[in-house]
């Protein structure tokens, strides 16, 4: 019963999958097409993610962590998350086990942000796509408004979230 109940939304959808491939065959096939290139693609993103996650936990000692992108970093923590972020490859689910590993290791919860943001936002590789496919100057430009929002928005968002529910986040990921 408890196994049901977890994956009660998994099981929800397949059998809303099912009553719709009943219904209109091609529909209920594309939806599952789709439903398993999602899962090919998750299938090979999140073992690379989790092997760097181990190297990190391991390599790099929290006071390393905590000097550089932690509560007294300053710019140097800015700059490192979003080098880190936009150096990252792969979607952006796979930005958010790497964020818990820094949470863990001492990272600021505003650097959190930003590298988050980074990683969906300002990737090196899409960097040089959109210079190749819509010119230099629409590429600098859209990095150059990024990089300052992400920023704000970041440090809006580490502002108007209550210290409270920071320190839960943070007490949360130390426990997984």
């Amino acid at each position: 019963m408890k196994l049901i109940k977890r994956y009660r939304f998994f099981l929800v959808t397949i059998g809303i999958i099912g009553i719709i491939t009943l219904i209109n065959r091609s529909i209920g096939l594309k939806a599952i097409g789709v439903a398993g290139y999602s899962f090919k693609e998750m299938a090979l993103v999140i073992p690379p993610v989790f092997i760097l996650l181990g190297l990190l936990d391991v390599w790099v000692p929290r006071e390393t962590m905590v000097k550089y992108m932690g509560e007294g970093s300053g710019i140097k923590g800015v700059i490192l998350s979003i080098i880190l972020g936009s150096a990252a490859a792969g979607p952006l689910y796979g930005a958010f086990p790497v964020a818990a590993v820094f949470m863990k290791k001492g990272a600021k919860f505003s650097n959190i942000l930003i590298f988050i943001g980074a990683w969906s936002t300002t990737k090196i590789p899409m960097f040089l796509f959109e210079i190749s496919a819509l010119g230099a100057r629409f590429a600098v430009t859209r990095l150059v408004v990024d990089i300052p929002g992400i920023i704000l928005i970041a440090y809006i968002l580490s502002q108007l979230i209550p210290n409270e529910e920071i320190r839960e986040i943070y007490r949360k990921v130390e426990n997984m």
